[in-house]
């Protein structure tokens, strides 16, 4: 049984009903953070808060709850789920929404919003990915205009993202990529890429149509700090195709090797060393990512 936030209290599961009439349901109109805890200790809680807070701005979405609420109500939906100690890490994910209204896309006609917190267990991908790698494909699937919608924005309307990722269940892999308008990488579907040429590490840039990932920036200064030269660019898939290494992050898999695209194997199809290096040094230093 799971304890979840609703509005402005913790329900039971089977309490945590929200209207029918939802905007959120109705349209997607609303937008979520997924967070991860470390045992009891939140990673990277204030800038997940601050997204959050900006994807709610970017909308004109007011969030109802203070500021300085929020992590103890975050710690409390640890604590009522059992989760966030010493035996389990937590998975947490705050949703809001336009709130309930008369059916029409005009915001003014939902009052309140909707606010959900829920914590449950961290699932983990299997260590046997880390040690041999996982397998992508390029979808057919393109990614979203940033003019039409802003990948800085996270979001409740997912499907581009879902149609993505159901092409990579189809080929039977781990996730695909999605290039953006003109043909360039951007991202996977819930995480950024990285991939290696000749000891340099490449990322698409943001102008690409990307997130920002919170993972990917700790990776590109962990990087710099080792003096790796690093290029966020534009590359088109051949790029990838022709890479020595490759590697996705985001806040729950920290850094997860991948070691085919499209069929074929990256580098040697084994993950690679500077892969290696940097998941070793993101988790060496970690501790500066978590709550004190």
């Amino acid at each position: 049984m799971m304890w979840i936030y609703l509005n402005d209290r913790f329900v039971r599961e089977e309490e945590a009903v929200i209207s029918v009439f939802d905007h959120g349901f109705l349209y997607g109109d609303g937008v979520y953070e997924t967070i991860r805890s470390y045992g009891s200790r939140i990673f990277m809680r204030d800038q997940h808060l601050a997204r959050l807070r900006r994807s709610a701005d970017a909308i004109g979405l007011t969030i109802p709850i203070p500021e300085e609420k929020w992590p103890a109500l975050l710690h409390e939906a640890m604590t009522r789920n059992d989760v966030g100690d010493n035996r389990t890490d937590a998975y947490l994910r705050i949703t809001i929404s336009r709130g309930a209204g008369g059916i029409g896309l005009d915001p003014a006609l939902c009052p309140t919003p909707t606010v959900v917190i829920m914590a449950k267990p961290l699932s983990s991908p299997a260590p046997e990915q880390y040690r041999t790698g996982v397998s992508l494909i390029v979808a057919r699937t393109r990614r979203n205009l940033p003019s039409a919608l802003s990948p800085q924005i996270k979001a409740t309307n997912f499907l581009n993202n879902i149609l993505a990722k159901r092409e990579a269940i189809a080929a039977g892999a781990f996730d695909s990529i999605l290039l953006n308008w003109e043909s360039h990488l951007t991202e996977c579907t819930v995480s950024n890429l990285f991939f290696v040429q000749a000891g340099k590490l490449c990322t698409p840039a943001i102008e690409c149509g990307l997130l920002d990932g919170i993972t990917r920036d700790i990776v590109l200064t962990l990087a710099r700090k080792l003096q790796i030269p690093v290029d966020e660019g534009y590359f088109g898939v051949e790029a990838i195709h022709q890479a020595d290494e490759c590697f996705l992050t985001n806040t729950s898999m920290e850094v997860m090797p991948v070691t085919m695209v499209d069929g074929n194997p990256v580098g040697k199809g084994t993950p690679g060393r500077l892969t290696q290096q940097l998941h070793r040094l993101f988790i060496a230093n970690r501790a500066r990512f978590i709550e004190p």
